[in-house]
């Protein structure tokens, strides 16, 4: 069973990667919860701000540029970004990140999209990402937590982060732009971000 849990809306994105942490030090079950933040760039424990992100560009536009603890890439999220934690005691973290992936995919799946998660820890529709995943094991655990493209400000995430032309080119893709795709464009099923919510932590109720 995976305990679904719910934490006040529009904290600062550093407030909810504590919770986290908080969360971590004493989790005896897997546990689940969403949340949703002001525009912010999150990038990775082994990447540099100045190479990964627009600092110019964030710093017009107030959007945060944040930090995390966990690897992989840089993205961006906005209010049209769901973000997904998944906090557990297992430790052996290439099958909890299989299985979260797994989750997301079925549940978007349930709603007749062809998701499917792949090898650089994202899940596609069709040929196109809405969700990037990234992960941290401590002795205590693991946390995975990914973005959930809903209807983000595809816009203001080409200018604020600054992808090396070799990463786009592993994707096969020329720009950002061309690989990610909103959730919003690709089906009605979920009429606004709060309806996308309910039907990943039903996933999560379920397969987790």
């Amino acid at each position: 069973m995976v305990k679904i849990v719910h934490y006040p809306e529009n904290l600062p994105l550093p407030e909810y990667l504590e919770i986290e942490q908080e969360v971590l030090k004493n989790v005896a079950e897997p546990t689940f919860f969403t949340w949703i933040v002001q525009p912010t760039v999150i990038y990775g424990r082994h990447q540099s701000a100045e190479v990964e992100v627009n600092e110019a560009y964030c710093r017009e536009h107030g959007i945060a540029v944040v930090q995390r603890k966990s690897g992989g890439g840089c993205v961006y999220a906005d209010r049209g970004n769901l973000m997904l934690s998944y906090i557990t005691p297992d430790t052996h973290s290439e099958e909890v990140f299989a299985h979260f992936l797994d989750t997301v995919a079925k549940a978007l799946q349930q709603y007749g999209l062809d998701a499917v998660k792949t090898a650089h820890n994202d899940v596609l529709v069709g040929d196109r990402k809405v969700s990037g995943c990234a992960c941290y094991t401590a002795p205590q655990g693991t946390i995975v937590h990914s973005t959930l493209l809903y209807d983000v400000n595809l816009e203001a995430m080409i200018r604020a982060i600054t992808p090396t032309e070799e990463k786009l080119q592993k994707h096969g893709v020329a720009s950002v732009r061309q690989r990610v795709k909103n959730l919003c464009e690709l089906t009605d099923a979920f009429p606004d971000i709060h309806a996308l919510r309910r039907a990943i932590e039903e996933a999560f109720e379920a397969y987790g």
